[in-house]
C-alpha cells in the first residue's frame, strides 16, 4: 500500500507510533512516499484529481446551508460515480468491487482501532510523568529514565523499553496528579536521592520563612513527593532574588496559602522592598523626655 504521507513527517515519533499501530491493527503494510515524488503514489494522485473533477467540480456552484445537505449531495455524487459504466471495461466500479476486490479483502478485526497519541517523556524526581498538564505516577525506580506515553481518550499507559509499567485513567479535571500508591512506597526514601528532608534543608539554608514554605508545600499534597516539582521551582526562582526578598515572599505565601510556583512568581513580581527613612530613630523613653504636654 502506497501512502501519501510526507516522508519527513512520517518519521516524527508521534505520527510513526500512531500510524504504525493503526496499520498493524488492520494488517496493512505501509510504504511511505517520498516528498515531491507524485509518481510514487500515482493512484492516490489520480484519485484526488478524479474526486476534484467529479465531486467538487459538480458541486462548485451549489450553496449548502448545513453539513447534512453537503454530505447528502456528496453521497449522491459518489453513488453516480460508482454506478457509472466505464467504457473501457464495460463495468461499473461497484460491480468490480463486488466481484474482484471484496473476495480478496481480509475480515476486519473484532475490535475497532482506538486512536492513541504517543509522547516521549522523562520521569521526574517526583516519580511522575506529565501529559497535557496532568501527572501520572510510575515505579519510583525509574527516576530520570525516558519512557513512552500512550494516551487514548480514556487511559494513559506508560512503557519502558517496550514493556508497560503503568496504566492510569486519563484525567481532564480534578486533581492534577494520578498516583498509584504501589509506585511510591514509603520505604523507598532511603534509596532515593530526593527526600522531603533534603528540600527542607535547602529551605533552611535561605531562612526560616523559606523553610516554613517548603514544609507547607510538602504537607499540602496527599504524597510529599508530589510537592517535589513545586519545591524545585521555588528554589530556582529564589536563586535570582536577594535572601531578604525570598524570606518576605515565603512569609506572605504561607500567610495567603499561595503554595504554587504561579502564586510565588506573582508575589515576587509585586514585592516592594521596605523603605528606609532618612530621619534619625526616635529617642527612647527616659526621665528627661518632656513630651508634647510640656508645651501647653
Amino acid at each position: 500500500m502506497k501512502s501519501g504521507v510526507n516522508k519527513a513527517s512520517f518519521y516524527d515519533p508521534e505520527i510513526n507510533h500512531s500510524f504504525g499501530r493503526m496499520a498493524a491493527h488492520y494488517g496493512v503494510g505501509v510504504l511511505p512516499a517520498r516528498p515531491k515524488r507524485p509518481k510514487d503514489k500515482p493512484k492516490v494522485e489520480a484519485g484526488v484529481r478524479f474526486a476534484q473533477s467529479c465531486i467538487l467540480g459538480r458541486l462548485r456552484n451549489q450553496t449548502f446551508f448545513s453539513l447534512e445537505e453537503a454530505n447528502a449531495a456528496i453521497r449522491d455524487a459518489v453513488e453516480r460515480i460508482n454506478t457509472h459504466v466505464m467504457k473501457r471495461l464495460g463495468q461499473t466500479r461497484q460491480e468490480m468491487f463486488k466481484t474482484m476486490e471484496r473476495p480478496a479483502l481480509a475480515a476486519l478485526p473484532a475490535e475497532d482501532y482506538e486512536y492513541a497519541e504517543w509522547k516521549l517523556a522523562r520521569v521526574s524526581t517526583d516519580y511522575h510523568v506529565e501529559f497535557e498538564h496532568y501527572f501520572y505516577s510510575v515505579p519510583h525506580t525509574l527516576i530520570r529514565q525516558q519512557v513512552d506515553i500512550r494516551a487514548t481518550g480514556r487511559t494513559i499507559e506508560v512503557f519502558f523499553k517496550g514493556k508497560r509499567i503503568a496504566v492510569h485513567q486519563r484525567r481532564y479535571g480534578g486533581s492534577r496528579y494520578g498516583t498509584d500508591p504501589d509506585h511510591m512506597p514509603s520505604s523507598h526514601r532511603r534509596y532515593a536521592e530526593w527526600s522531603p528532608a533534603r528540600f527542607q534543608r535547602w529551605g533552611a539554608s535561605i531562612g526560616p520563612q523559606t523553610e516554613g514554605l517548603i514544609i507547607a508545600i510538602l504537607a499540602s499534597r496527599p504524597h510529599p513527593e508530589q510537592g517535589f516539582r513545586t519545591c524545585l521551582g521555588v528554589l530556582k526562582l529564589y536563586r535570582a532574588i536577594p535572601t531578604m526578598q525570598a524570606e518576605a515572599v515565603s512569609a506572605r505565601a504561607v500567610e495567603i496559602g499561595g503554595l504554587t510556583c504561579k502564586s510565588i512568581t506573582a508575589l515576587i513580581s509585586t514585592y516592594k522592598a521596605p523603605r528606609h527613612s532618612a530621619e534619625p530613630a526616635a529617642v527612647g523613653e527616659h526621665a528627661n523626655l518632656r513630651g508634647k504636654a510640656y508645651f501647653h
